[in-house]
């Protein structure tokens, strides 16, 4: 596994804190997420990483009364800087839910909705992006001969995958991802985690799971949160060996959390 830091951050932030109208949900948080890796969120519920992953897209702008302040730049841009156009944003930083969430339309129409949108409308055009776009989510051998049926109707794991396929087929660079596979049994979890790993050499990846073994299997660097502070960020292997901090260390042998 390439863990050798890059010299330059996809994502950095810094001195962030976020407020869910007065309750603090996030203090002082600073990481630099590097490009092309996976980098996990661990901590208890209610610790603060899905607040932080979804401020990485600016999803949390879509709850009333919140409020954050601090800086969270990608490439280099502050993305709340209010010259950043959101929507472009969403489209360069993917978002796969917990629960999958395909449309209730074909599976052809869920992969080619994002670029319909953005304009490609030409059908052999959409044809080829479609089926990229399922290869590279590791479905396409599964639907490539029932691309009209309802999406509703595949499984589980294969609604997950298609819905990280509509996150690829409108070219993001990042990949955000709220515990793709708790909602799996442990192929459909297998697969998913196969595809995170092959993902990574294109995409930067960012992922929570409140599974500790997941993380140690799929992720390179991890960062561990407790009530809404950023306890400790490093190489994975060296967090699950030897961590720096007490905190961490019990958390990730069980011993709270």
């Amino acid at each position: 596994m390439n863990t050798a830091k890059p010299r330059e951050a996809k994502i950095a932030v810094t001195n962030m804190n976020f407020w869910y109208g007065p309750k603090p949900a996030l203090r002082n948080v600073a990481m630099e997420i590097p490009p092309n890796h996976v980098t996990a969120l661990i901590g208890p519920s209610g610790c603060g990483k899905s607040t932080f992953l979804r401020s990485l897209n600016r999803m949390n702008e879509l709850i009333d009364n919140v409020r954050m302040d601090g800086h969270i730049r990608i490439d280099g841009v502050d993305i709340y800087d209010r010259n950043v156009d959101v929507v472009e944003l969403r489209k360069r930083v993917g978002m796969i839910f917990q629960k999958s969430n395909p449309f209730p339309k074909s599976i052809f129409d869920n992969v080619a909705y994002g670029p319909r949108i953005n304009g490609v409308h030409d059908k052999g055009k959409l044809e080829e992006l479609v089926e990229s776009t399922l290869r590279r989510a590791a479905l396409w051998e599964e639907v490539k001969d029932e691309l009209k049926k309802s999406a509703l109707s595949l499984s589980g794991g294969q609604q997950q995958r298609l819905c990280i396929a509509r996150a690829l087929a409108v070219d993001p660079e990042i990949l955000l991802m709220d515990e793709p596979a708790s909602a799996l049994d442990p192929i459909a979890t297998a697969k998913i985690e196969e595809l995170i790993y092959e993902l990574k050499s294109n995409y930067t990846i960012v992922i929570v799971t409140h599974n500790m073994q997941q993380a140690a299997r799929v992720s390179d660097y991890t960062a561990f949160f407790y009530m809404g502070e950023l306890i400790e960020f490093g190489e994975t292997k060296k967090i699950f060996t030897t961590p720096e901090k007490k905190q961490t260390e019990d958390y990730i042998t069980g011993r709270f959390g």
